[in-house]
Parts: structure tokens; C-alpha cells; sequence
């Protein structure tokens, strides 16, 4: 089983990029999820929360994203996107999504591979 994360790449600041973190077999579903960046030398950081389907979903966010960005579970569970609006430099790092993937299984707590994103004029 992989999280597969998805759609970094180099953006002009104030624009917009989409991440996207999927299970890697359709008969997984993703439940309490996370996304993190980490820029080189320095320590990964968490960017947004979604709670459990069981907790209401609830979602929160790092304070240095919150109004920017929006973490959300759609495709039944399939995948959960971060959408990351008015990007700026200081948001240029490696993301990860984490998220806890069950099916034919209990949960089990997985990490994507990271996706890069570079905001640069």
C-alpha cells in the first residue's frame, strides 16, 4: 500500500496549486489526514489537519496558511486535496501527505512521497 501525492510544481507567487493524496488501491479509503512540507535543512512542519469521518472531519491549519489554504477528503473517501491559494516563496518546499488508510485492514498510518512545490517569479 503507497499514498501517492501529487500536483506540485513551480508556480508564480500569488498563484494557486492543488495537491492531491491518493491510496494506491481502489479498495482503501483515507480517514484522518495531514499534510506537511519540510524545506532542506530544516525540520518538517505541519501544514493542515482533517479529523476522523467518526470526529466530524474537523479540519485545522498552521497558522501561516490558514486563509490560503484548504484541506478537504473527496472521492468517497479516496483522496484528500490541499488546495493551496496565494502562494508566496516562503511556501516553496517538499509537501507530504499522512494519513491513516484502512479497508480490508484496520488503520494503518502511511506517508506519500512528497510532491515539490516552488513558488518563484
Amino acid at each position: 500500500v503507497q499514498l501517492q501525492a501529487s500536483g506540485g510544481g513551480l508556480v508564480q507567487p500569488g498563484g494557486s496549486l492543488r495537491l492531491s493524496c491518493a491510496a494506491s488501491r481502489s479498495d482503501l479509503k483515507i480517514n484522518a489526514a495531514n499534510w506537511y512540507r519540510q524545506v532542506p535543512g530544516q525540520q518538517r512542519e505541519l501544514v493542515a489537519s482533517i479529523g476522523s469521518v467518526q470526529s466530524g472531519s474537523t479540519t485545522d491549519y498552521a497558522d501561516f496558511v490558514k486563509g490560503r489554504f484548504t484541506i478537504s477528503r473527496a472521492n468517497a473517501q479516496k483522496t484528500v486535496h490541499l488546495q493551496m491559494n496565494n502562494l508566496t516563496p516562503e511556501d516553496t518546499a517538499v509537501y507530504y501527505c499522512n494519513a491513516e488508510v484502512y479497508g480490508p485492514f484496520p488503520e494503518v498510518d502511511y506517508w506519500g512521497q512528497g510532491t515539490l512545490v516552488t513558488v518563484s517569479s
